[in-house]
């Protein structure tokens, strides 16, 4: 069964209209009624607020819908990626101190530039695929 079809059928055994819902979880009643036709469906922590609201386990509101699935997937895989992309702008900028600290003591040395550029290029390289993974 579908995520609207368990939505709205939750919905209407606990005797709430789609405007008390929205006003439980804080959306506009237009936002349900999207939900409950699967013109679009809700994040993680809606789905989560339903399921209490409507006193049904997470379990059974989503089990068997792989579009519900599918979309809760992309919607977590943002977030990791977000992760990723913070910890690679926060390595850069760690990297871009160190070399403007020691400066002085790898211009003297050949190994030392040598290594520094290369973990400039591969820091840099890194924050750039995850830029780009996120367009």
């Amino acid at each position: 069964m579908e995520i609207g079809v368990k939505l709205k059928e939750a919905r209407l055994r606990a005797g709430l209209t789609q405007e008390n819902v929205a006003e439980e979880i804080q959306v506009t009643r237009q936002t349900i009624s999207n939900w409950e036709t699967e013109k679009s469906f809700p994040d993680i922590v809606s789905v989560i607020k339903l399921s209490n609201l409507y006193n049904i386990s997470l379990d059974k509101l989503l089990k068997g819908d792989e579009k519900m699935i599918e979309h809760l997937e992309k919607s977590t895989n943002i977030v990791k990626s977000n992760q990723k992309l913070i910890i690679a702008i926060i390595i850069n900028v760690m990297m871009l101190i160190l070399f403007m600290l020691f400066n002085g003591l790898i211009i003297r040395n050949q190994y030392l530039i040598m290594t520094s550029s290369s973990l400039g290029i591969i820091g840099t390289s890194y924050l750039f695929y995850q830029i780009i993974k996120k367009i």
